[in-house]
């Protein structure tokens, strides 16, 4: 029988922090699986490597949606990270935190100690700002936060010309002023891709008291009555349980999260019967609240030094990778956009609902998989709603744990997010007319100068609109009817299970989510070595037995 203290689902952005800090107390034997491969790949730890890897085959979930009828009945892709450090290994390693009344709202719904001044020591703890320290941001963390190596100069322009457009400038949008424009730092070292879990496991993985399994699919979580006692895995083909002496703790993300409860007993009764799938735990809020960033796509035919895409084209390309491989800089050193401001859809919204990012060049992703820089020079700017009215669902689609899940998000079934997407397009052509970036446009590609009434920018919005990639919400926190984690994330109604990852998030936050989810690990972590649940009697006198004095951590694919 296999034992270890704690069990970690899940090695992404809080799964990598959890196993990091839990391991710090040599006396914890810490566990963490992962379904999915090692990523220690050259287009992983390469920034611009993320358009590689939007499709990848075994890094990647490939989830799809279902059907979604505001969007003409169209199932949108929805990528999700699939090896050691989850999606923070495939995304655009934007480091926003988000509004702090992102955070005092979810201290507001009963949430004891997540207001913002509470999590900003998280935030700082975990950080090493190459800017330094001060009031707001940390150095001396795992994880390293840097500016752009090179700052394009359609990117000065583009914070200019939203200046003059009304909108505030910051030098720190992780700073005191967080509805306002400016440059975006990101979650690079050295020109390489700071993940989860590059940041804080890789540095001590030889800890003796830290194991990490890839290629393990959990099953289900494994109950004695409602006491989690472990978890039910697929590993190299053959089924066994892995158990934990003190607790379980779910990291999978705000899709899988949900899935892997509901397999266990732990759902809506009603998506519980249907499947006939024994309850443990009758919790109506799981799989549900899934919120997300509804995102629309413009772009803009400019002049020849407005856009660096003929510098990823051609022989040019083959310069940039010379570049890079000696020096890890140059444009493949670089994140997925350079400068966000953070707006009002409409002057009676308390903070910013917007968010708009700004990159001095342009791409297309191909049906096949291909990502292809455009041939002509372009510039693209994005927006999305960062509080979204629309929530929508994860449901079961069998009792398989093979089979995804459904994921139905609802994406502008609200009247409001229609309107403040509407909104935040004219705000992006606004921007792009004033000086200086109007003298770089040449003309508006996407949607196009022919796209102007509310009912032509909604069809645009239906027809090509995608997402954000910050799915969120699905095991809440809170003490109302659907909430599925206290505020020290264990599970209601059971023992010895917690959730540990976006999915606990009450309402998703201002901004990327990688930040938050990370913090979420930290604060998590905390608590789980505050209240030291202790070890079952019976499974502490079998994990002395079981174990040798000081076994090696082991990684297999």
């Amino acid at each position: 029988m296999e034992m270890y203290d704690y069990v970690i689902v899940g090695a992404g952005s809080a799964g990598c922090v959890l196993a990091r800090r839990l391991s710090e107390r040599k006396s914890n034997r810490v566990l963490m699986l992962e379904a999915g491969p090692t990523s220690d790949e050259f287009w992983v730890n390469t920034p611009a490597g993320m358009a590689k890897l939007f499709f990848h085959k075994t890094l990647n979930w490939n989830y799809l949606t279902e059907p979604m009828p505001t969007l003409r009945d169209r199932r949108m892709y929805w990528p999700r990270g699939r090896g050691l450090g989850g999606s923070s290994s495939i995304n655009g390693m934007v480091y926003i935190r988000g509004h702090r009344n992102d955070f005092d709202h979810w201290e507001s719904l009963g949430n004891q100690g997540w207001g913002f001044d509470r999590v900003l020591p998280y935030f700082k703890r975990m950080e090493h700002n190459a800017r330094g320290e001060d009031r707001f941001r940390g150095v001396g963390g795992p994880l390293w936060i840097s500016d752009p190596v090179v700052k394009h100069p359609s990117s000065h322009d583009f914070i200019a010309a939203a200046m003059a457009s009304g909108i505030p400038y910051t030098e720190d949008l992780n700073g005191a002023e967080h509805d306002a424009v400016g440059f975006i730092q990101h979650n690079i070292r050295a020109g390489r891709r700071h993940s989860a879990y590059s940041a804080y496991v890789a540095p001590v993985v030889s800890r003796s008291n830290l194991s990490i399994r890839t290629g393990c699919h959990v099953q289900r979580v494994k109950f004695d009555g409602r006491d989690a006692v472990g978890v039910e895995v697929i590993e190299g083909g053959e089924r066994r349980v892995i158990y934990a002496s003190r607790e379980v703790i779910v990291s999978a993300g705000a899709l899988n999260s949900p899935h892997l409860l509901m397999l266990s007993g732990i759902g809506p009764l009603g998506e519980l019967q249907r499947h006939q799938i024994p309850v443990v735990m009758e919790l109506p809020g799981v799989g549900r609240n899934l919120q997300d960033h509804f995102y629309v796509h413009c772009s803009f035919e400019a002049t020849r030094g407005s856009s660096y895409n003929q510098d990823l084209r051609g022989l040019r390309k083959y310069w940039q990778g010379i570049r890079y491989l000696t020096t890890h800089t140059g444009y493949l050193a670089l994140g997925s956009s350079q400068v966000a401001a953070f707006i009002k859809s409409r002057p009676d919204e308390p903070y910013g609902d917007l968010q708009i990012s700004f990159r001095p060049m342009s791409f297309t992703y191909h049906h096949n998989g291909y990502v292809e820089v455009e041939p002509t020079p372009a510039v693209a700017a994005s927006v999305y709603q960062v509080r979204p009215a629309s929530t929508g669902t994860v449901t079961l689609k069998s009792a398989n744990p093979n089979d995804a899940p459904a994921f139905t998000p609802n994406y502008l079934t609200a009247t409001a997010d229609v309107q403040a997407m509407i909104a935040g397009i004219r705000k992006i052509r606004e921007i792009m007319s004033r000086e200086p970036m109007a003298s770089r446009i040449i003309r508006e590609k996407i949607p196009g100068a022919n796209v102007q009434t509310d009912e032509q920018l909604l069809a645009f919005m239906e027809q090509d609109g995608s997402c954000a990639f910050h799915p969120a919400g699905t095991c809440k926190m809170g003490s109302d009817l659907h909430a599925v984690v206290d505020e020290r994330l264990r599970v209601r109604g059971v023992s010895r299970l917690r959730v540990i990852d976006a999915s606990i998030m009450p309402r998703v936050t201002a901004g990327n989510t990688n930040a938050p989810t990370m913090m979420i690990g930290e604060k998590g972590a905390d608590m789980i070595l505050e209240d030291a649940v202790p070890p079952r009697a019976s499974m502490k006198r079998s994990i002395e037995s079981n174990f040798e004095e000081r076994s090696r951590t082991v990684i297999t694919s």
